[in-house]
Order: structure tokens, then C-alpha cells, then sequence
């Protein structure tokens, strides 16, 4: 039986497995879910009850994998046939850390500074921006985070500044960050994610699983 992933659209971290597991070409049943509204299916299997979780039907010890870094891993250690692993695994981990356990809580600031009104949304925008320097920084180098070719890192990574950048998109396309700015577009305008994207529905409503990809 296919595995099951639970996936939401617009989730980053969503957006990445789907990712990996469209360009793996491995195949899994989607349910798109709403996250006001997670199924009693998720949580059952789900001690983080969040998304994405995939369920592997394997009945092996790992068969929930509720870590969206864990399922793209998985389903590139399946198949990797543009080479997302040829880069120094190790130092895409310690990139990718970065972005999900500092540059993601002040994009979350940012993004909903209505909510932590300590601070200005400008402020939590500066802090943000420590990140997007450090990736200019990758980018004058080559054409993507580790090489002229996309890797683990980039596809873990863009979507989160695709999030960034449409929190104020006229200030984003006045910046400096040009080398960011063009790798941001050239991943947002991809074939693969063109398709990760596509919208389905959801899955309590129509009772349809949709095979994916």
C-alpha cells in the first residue's frame, strides 16, 4: 500500500516534502487537510500534530515520519535523481538549522507582528534580514546555496523566503539582496514547483485521497 502524507498547500514545511517526493518519484496518497480542522487520523499517528506527516504503511519502527527534513531525506534516500544530496550534507543541515530555529521565529514575527507588538514589524524584519544576507553571501558564489545545481538545502529553504518576501513585496524588490532575489524566482517559476502547488481538496470534505505526484 502507498504511504499517506497529510499535507497542507501553503505550509513551507509541507511545500518541501512534497518537493522531494515529487522529484524522487515516489508515489504517496495526499490528503490535503485544513489545519483548523485536522482529522482524527493525523492526530492519531502524530505525536507533533503538525504537518506534514507521512505515514509509511510499513510496520517498521519509523513508519510515522512527522519531521518535514525526515521525509525529504526519506524519499530522496529512495531516489535522488538530480543529485538534492551531492553537496555537503553536513553543512546544508547546519544552513537549513538556521533557517528553521532562528531566521523561521522572526519571519513568524514578522509575518504576524500584530501579535507580538513588543517590537516593530521593522525590527523583526532587521532580524530576519541577518539570514537573507547570509544566503547572499552563498549565492554570489554559485547559482544555488552549494552549487550551480539545486540541492537539499535550496528546495528546504526557499520556501520559507518566499514567505519573507511576500510580507511587504515593494520593500523586498527595492533591496540590495539581488543575488536572493533572482535564486528566489528562479525556484519560485520551476516546473516541480509549479506542480507541488497545484490545488487539491481537501480531503474530509471530498473523501478523495489524491495520488501524488
Amino acid at each position: 500500500m502507498q504511504p499517506i502524507l497529510y499535507s497542507f498547500r501553503r505550509c513551507p514545511y509541507a511545500m518541501r516534502a512534497r518537493l522531494a517526493i515529487a522529484v524522487s518519484q515516489q508515489t504517496v496518497r495526499l490528503r490535503e487537510i485544513v489545519l483548523k480542522h485536522k482529522p482524527k487520523e493525523l492526530l492519531a499517528i502524530s505525536p507533533n500534530k503538525t504537518i506534514p506527516v507521512l505515514q509509511l504503511n510499513d510496520n517498521s519502527d519509523n513508519s510515522v515520519l512527522d519531521e518535514s527534513l525526515e521525509i525529504m531525506v526519506w524519499a530522496l534516500s529512495k531516489n535522488d535523481p538530480e543529485q538534492w544530496l551531492n553537496a555537503d550534507l553536513e553543512k546544508m543541515l547546519a544552513l537549513i538549522d538556521i533557517n528553521d530555529y532562528e531566521f523561521k521565529a522572526w519571519l513568524d514575527k514578522y509575518k504576524y507582528a500584530d501579535r507580538y507588538p513588543e517590537n516593530s514589524p521593522t525590527y523583526y524584519r532587521q532580524q530576519a534580514e541577518d539570514f537573507i544576507a547570509l544566503l547572499e553571501t552563498h549565492l554570489i558564489k554559485q547559482q544555488y546555496l552549494f552549487s550551480n545545481n539545486i540541492t537539499l538545502a535550496d528546495m528546504a529553504i526557499f520556501p520559507f523566503i518566499r514567505q519573507f518576501a511576500s510580507v511587504d513585496k515593494p520593500w523586498f524588490e527595492q533591496t540590495g539582496y539581488n543575488n536572493v532575489k533572482l535564486w528566489l524566482n528562479k525556484l519560485i517559476e520551476s516546473d516541480i514547483f509549479t506542480h507541488c502547488m497545484k490545488k487539491y481538496p481537501t480531503w474530509l470534505v471530498s473523501g478523495e485521497e489524491i495520488t501524488f505526484p
